[in-house]
């Protein structure tokens, strides 16, 4: 139930390979990328059709699936699909779409999280190659990945939108060095990753030498849309367990306790809705927009009230694995809200996206 993920080492190894067998079966059966084109191993309908298949899927029981495929699968095959070469989609979009290939997400940097314009791992052209030095942080499934999607910066004088370049490097690669990191909810799914002089060809850059920031920007457009389409808790039924586990303590008459349960089913309502909205513009070949920041948003407050309802509910007990029934699965969910509120951009960087890009008001001061 928790956001982020408390396994061993096998255990995080079956749970995406479960998750990759799943992608495999659905894109063998012809549901795995409808909306997609043909030529990339979609089928080329209209949104409506993802849609339905998607109410129809979430009545079943599914495997939860791993960043690591839903990264590759949903974020940097769609990246690629939308700033790729003919050669480049042709080689990466079809084995990401059907998770024959994993690919992780390098951005976030010790000195730069959400703040990508101070990314410092450099790109230095020698000849037809690229040489890649430094740091990359809190980068999900890169102990598993084929692939990293990195952000560079290639020339240190420009402007961030004009200094940036991106690259898809093998993982493999000499150079590269994946270190996992433990998070306090006890799982290591997030790692550091190094790179020394890690040299790759000029046919692995994605875009224009210069045009790393305008692809950053795409990336984590479709990242907070993906992120507020799909469910949190891993498709778990937060809400229906919050409701029992009040129930069980005889609280669910508790004013304070119906109010809380009350907005988190609003909250979880509007980021469907929400979703629906995002998902029928992307159909009709809009950008991501202003509603994935949204949707973002509302995904962290939904999950910041349910840890203030289970808190209520729980008191000490929340911190103890008692063994009594509901109490301590909500521990690993309530200590990964914090990491939530940081994936894929922090709640600010959230407000100044819909403030200056959605309703038109000036930028930041910077």
């Amino acid at each position: 139930m928790g956001l982020f993920h408390n396994l061993t080492v096998d255990e995080e190894r079956d749970l995406i390979q479960r998750g990759r067998d799943w992608q495999r079966l659905k894109s063998d059966a012809g549901y795995g990328s409808i909306t997609w084109p043909v030529e990339y191993g979609g089928a080329g309908l209209p949104g409506a059709y993802e849609s339905a298949f998607r109410r129809l899927e979430q009545a079943f029981v599914t495997p939860r699936i791993h960043e690591a495929v839903s990264i590759s699968v949903a974020i940097v095959a769609a990246t690629v699909l939308a700033l790729g070469t003919p050669e480049q989609k042709a080689r990466y979009v079809p084995p990401l779409r059907r998770a024959d290939d994993l690919c992780c997400q390098l951005f976030s940097e010790p000195g730069a999280g959400s703040d990508l314009g101070s990314v410092a791992t450099r790109a230095i052209r020698d000849g037809s190659e690229w040489v890649i030095t430094g740091q990359k942080v809190w980068t999900s499934g890169a102990a598993h990945a084929d692939w990293g999607y990195v952000l560079v910066r290639t020339d240190t004088d420009a402007p961030r939108q004009r200094a940036m370049s991106t690259f898809i490097v093998p993982m493999r690669s000499a150079g590269v060095e994946v270190r996992p990191l433990r998070q306090m909810s006890g799982g290591s799914s997030f790692n550091e990753v190094f790179l020394t002089d890690v040299r790759v060809p000029d046919d692995a850059r994605l875009g224009d030498v210069g045009a790393g920031w305008h692809a950053a920007m795409t990336t984590l457009g479709i990242e907070r849309t993906t992120i507020s389409v799909a469910s949190s808790g891993g498709g778990t039924d937060l809400l229906g367990r919050l409701t029992s586990l009040a129930r069980e303590l005889g609280r669910d008459r508790d004013p304070q306790v119906r109010q809380g349960l009350a907005d988190v089913y609003v909250l979880g309502r509007l980021r469907s809705l929400n979703g629906r909205r995002a998902a029928a513009n992307s159909a009709a070949g809009g950008g991501p927009g202003p509603a994935g920041s949204i949707g973002k948003l509302l995904t962290t407050h939904r999950a910041a009230r349910i840890t203030e309802v289970v808190s209520m509910l729980l008191g000490p007990r929340l911190g103890a694995d008692s063994g009594e029934w509901g109490t301590f699965a909500w521990a690993e969910f309530v200590t990964g809200v914090p990491g939530q509120r940081l994936a894929g951009g922090t709640d600010e960087i959230q407000r100044n996206a819909i403030a200056e890009r959605g309703l038109g008001l000036p930028r930041e001061s910077r």
